[in-house]
């Protein structure tokens, strides 16, 4: 059910062009602060990926393809946890590495905001 949810959502990105105004909600963060949050670009990075433009990826949000590899392998072990065919659990991510995704997410949340590092907005 998941997967398939997943797979909705990939063609509907693929498929509606995040570029064109009206065709997605804005983000809530940006409309009341006018800032950036860690997620602005999402959409657009996703949608890029699809179309197989990887640096485009980069330009619109670079933690969606960095991030990417690592929420793929989690899913992966997720359904094969489901299946009995591992008994690995995402709480044996050890505690340092949680706290060093936040760190970098909130580093990276304050620096697209900061002028002079506009080349981490994005657009």
């Amino acid at each position: 059910m998941t997967t398939a949810a997943a797979a909705a959502a990939a063609v509907v990105i693929a498929s509606v062009d995040p570029h064109e105004p009206g065709h997605y909600p804005t983000c809530p963060f940006l409309a009341v602060t006018g800032e950036w949050c860690p997620g602005c670009g999402s959409l657009r990075a996703i949608n890029s990926l699809l179309h197989g433009h990887v640096a485009g990826a980069f330009e619109r949000n670079p933690l969606v393809p960095l991030a990417l590899p690592f929420l793929g392998f989690t899913y992966v072990m997720w359904v094969l946890r489901l299946t009995g065919k591992t008994s690995w659990s995402p709480t044996l991510i050890p505690a340092r590495a949680v706290w060093v995704l936040l760190g970098t997410v909130l580093a990276f949340w304050v620096l697209r905001n900061v002028p002079g590092w506009t080349f981490l907005s994005p657009d």
